[in-house]
């Protein structure tokens, strides 16, 4: 069983999209599942388990019409059944671009702030090409 957190996270967000693509809320989704709500909210969260795989896991996975073994399949980086088809963007572009031009300060010396903002203009531009931003009015050409 993987123990990874980054692993974990996507599983809880490719349950929770599933859920949502299903218009089915948390509590109904338990009861489908005939597991607790706090079990499903602690999958959609990501909660690495201490021990073992959690059970009540194939379970809410069965109750949103995953084939057995996607849960193992999602921790091991495979696609969710379905796919990853409605990804919302949940952090504004500005907020990405802060971060990311954080990230290099800490992680370059002698580097200036013009350049760092170039390699951040790059990254959010190669973020917008694959489609995990979308274009806002500050990023869209004048016309």
């Amino acid at each position: 069983m993987s123990r990874d957190p980054e692993a974990w996270a996507r599983l809880g967000r490719a349950l929770r999209e599933s859920r949502e693509r299903q218009g089915l809320s948390q509590a109904e989704l338990a009861t489908r599942a005939d597991v607790s709500t706090k079990s499903v909210q602690d999958a959609e969260a990501g909660k690495v388990p201490k021990s073992r795989m959690p059970y009540t896991l194939a379970r809410i996975a069965a109750a949103l019409g995953w084939p057995a073994g996607a849960v193992d399949s999602v921790l091991d980086g495979g696609e969710p059944p379905g796919g990853w088809q409605n990804v919302r963007v949940e952090i504004e572009e500005d907020q990405v671009g802060s971060i990311i031009a954080n990230a290099m300060v800490r992680a370059t010396e002698n580097t200036t702030s013009a350049e760092i903002r170039n390699a951040t203009k790059i990254a959010l531009d190669e973020l917008r090409r694959r489609g995990y931003l979308r274009e806002t009015n500050a990023t869209q050409p004048n016309g």
